[in-house]
């Protein structure tokens, strides 16, 4: 995106733009192949680019990633994706067969980015890239951008708990404001259209799908669960799938949107994916593939 390589080299900041441009930064989410966005904004870090954003937008483990980038510390963030014993107290199927959360979000971000790897939460509240991780309200089904909702370290860490709360494998939904949230990713897994709907007259956006992988159905499993536990979630379940291949198309034909995805040689990752050798590997292709996009 040439509007990027120009506020770099003119050493743009945000709050004193000329160009009368709003770029946004938009990082898909996905579980475990949250690895390949976290290499991408490794990548933007180690280019200096982060602040020729005017906002991140991020949805599930993309919304974890755009907190590393503006924290100032992806490199840091990176590290924990491939650790082994981070990834099997973060993710362990078999929980569920204990009536336990497979996905457990607490941990994650209460103790791995508190105590383990520390995120700079004040740094994130005080970039001047503004920050909006979304989620879905659990009882409307609409996508929500949680930054209203963000005043302070404790609202920041529960709205990433929100916006990573896979429904029912992660456990009861998150409260924030009176609301109740569960994953972005259920209403808004590519996070572009609210961007452009609140101004970005350009998006980056990160993906975490190579170009020959299609959207995944929901289990039917999960499709008879989810909605008995979150009625207000039934219709936008039942629609994902249609709604994920038009976003698809939709990306496609918006000159307003630049896609950066991994290279279709990277290693296949499932959502719950925890071979550090193979995570390690999604987080360095994703790295390459922003360093081939935007290097230059």
């Amino acid at each position: 995106m040439r509007l990027i390589s120009r506020r770099h080299a003119d050493g743009s900041r945000p709050g004193f733009r000329s160009d009368g441009h709003r770029i946004a930064l938009a990082i898909e989410g996905g579980s475990s192949r949250g690895t390949y966005s976290s290499g991408m904004v490794m990548a933007l870090e180690e280019l200096g680019l982060t602040r020729c954003f005017d906002a991140v937008y991020g949805s599930s483990a993309g919304a974890l990633n755009g907190a590393w980038l503006l924290s100032g510390r992806a490199l840091t963030g990176m590290r924990g994706w491939w650790d082994p014993e981070i990834m099997r107290k973060v993710i362990n199927p078999w929980r569920f067969l204990r009536g336990r959360p497979v996905f457990d979000t607490d941990y994650l971000v209460n103790t791995v980015y508190q105590e383990l790897t520390p995120m700079d939460f004040p740094a994130i509240l005080a970039n001047p890239v503004s920050y909006h991780p979304l989620a879905t309200d659990a009882d409307t089904g609409d996508s929500v951008d949680l930054r209203p909702f963000i005043h302070h370290v404790e609202d920041l860490q529960n709205a990433l708990r929100a916006s990573t709360c896979l429904p029912i494998l992660a456990g009861r939904s998150i409260k924030l404001g009176g609301r109740r949230f569960v994953d972005a990713g259920v209403a808004e897994p590519l996070p572009f259209r609210t961007a452009l709907n609140q101004g970005a007259t350009h998006v980056l956006m990160l993906r975490t799908r190579r170009a020959t992988e299609r959207p995944a159905k929901p289990s039917r499993g999960q499709g008879m669960i989810v909605p008995r536990y979150y009625p207000g979630l039934r219709k936008v379940w039942d629609e994902q799938y249609e709604r994920d291949m038009s976003d698809e198309q939709l990306l496609k034909e918006l000159p307003a949107v630049m896609s950066v995805r991994p290279p279709t040689d990277g290693p296949d990752i499932t959502a719950t994916e925890r071979d550090p050798k193979v995570l390690r590997r999604a987080v360095m292709s994703g790295r390459q593939a922003v360093h081939a996009a935007l290097a230059s």
